[in-house]
């Protein structure tokens, strides 16, 4: 956690904004030697693929064929759900 002043977060907000973005740590902010504030990072955005990319590392593979199953059993907007590829292949 990285404590600044109020005239350092006036002075910087930009920079400031970057590196809680970068960095995704709680800052602090003081006057007068007393906390102010607390900025914290917004919610991370990610992607379907981003949030599932390592799911197949931890799933067994009784879920992983499930997973298939159940997922080329369901319509997928105008695409064939057969055509669902199995992520657990290599």
């Amino acid at each position: 956690m990285k404590v600044i002043t109020a005239t350092e977060l006036a002075r910087n907000l930009s920079q400031v904004l970057d590196a809680l973005t970068a960095k995704g740590e709680e800052i602090v902010v003081e006057r007068n030697h007393r906390q102010v504030a607390r900025i914290v990072p917004g919610r991370m955005h990610q992607t379907a693929l981003e949030a599932m990319s390592d799911l197949y590392r931890t799933l067994p593979d009784e879920a992983a064929a499930g997973w298939l199953a159940d997922s080329r059993a369901q319509p997928v907007g105008d695409e064939s759900a057969a055509s669902v590829k199995d992520p657990w292949t290599t």
